[in-house]
């Protein structure tokens, strides 16, 4: 990678509109430290705060994170109750972030939780549900959370959802294209980039259907280890590929 010194919109080269991370390294983060593994989870928590202040500097538009997995579900009950807490910890905060109601020209940050959200408990939902309906009119910048996320999980349930709308005579199949497909899953935008911290060279069921022609990153740091000079690093490689969607 570069030093991050190219970061310039240009017609022809321009920054990414829509960034997508898998937060991963946590616990591994944590094990280095000779602590709990799941103490890990606080240090990943405070990057991602600091991480929607870098996006917004750079004119990031939306941004998706890979925060919690359908398989997550089956860790400790001890790792799981601290992670709750985290999250229940993370959505006050966000409620009574200035940045949420920005005024002037950015309206705004929105808050979306993707997934089968279902599997929370009522408290956690709840706290999700008021944040979303607090920032559903926002628009200057999009974060979705992807929480009890899946890929396969995610088309499995936009096809059902379509065919209860074909029952219903919604959708007729001469309707059903890739484009009217993607309005039934969790997020129907496609990320510019996808981003994976921690090592591991697979996506992991992140973003499957959307990620078609996503440019991938794979780093060696943890994600609590992830810095400004990381995503700017990650930015100005992404401008120098040639994005060709298949032509």
């Amino acid at each position: 990678m570069t030093n991050g010194s190219n970061l310039v919109n240009n017609a022809s080269n321009p920054n990414p509109s829509h960034v997508a991370i898998i937060l991963d390294g946590n616990r591994r983060f944590a094990k280095k430290l000779m602590l709990k593994p799941w103490m890990g989870h606080q240090w990943g928590k405070k990057k991602v705060e600091k991480l929607l202040g870098w996006c917004t500097e750079l004119g990031i538009k939306e941004l998706t994170l890979y925060a919690f997995s359908v398989e997550n579900f089956n860790r400790p009950k001890e790792e799981f109750g601290y992670i709750m807490k985290l999250f229940r910890e993370a959505c006050e905060q966000l409620r009574t972030d200035k940045r949420l109601q920005e005024k002037g020209n950015k309206l705004g940050i929105r808050v979306k939780f993707l997934g089968r959200l279902e599997m929370f408990p009522e408290g956690v939902r709840k706290l999700m549900r008021e944040l979303m309906e607090k920032t559903a009119k926002n628009s200057g910048f999009i974060v979705n959370f992807c929480m009890a996320y899946g890929g396969r999980q995610e088309i499995a349930d936009a096809a059902k959802r379509m065919v209860a709308d074909a029952q219903a005579g919604k959708v007729s199949a001469a309707d059903i294209n890739d484009e009217t497909f993607k309005r039934y899953l969790y997020m129907p935008d496609d990320p510019d980039l996808i981003i994976r911290t921690g090592g591991e060279k697979r996506l992991s069921g992140f973003l499957l259907y959307q990620s078609s022609y996503s440019e991938l990153f794979f780093l060696e740091k943890m994600w609590p280890e992830f810095e400004k000079e990381d995503l700017l690093q990650v930015i100005d490689e992404y401008k120098q590929r040639h994005r060709r969607f298949g032509k």
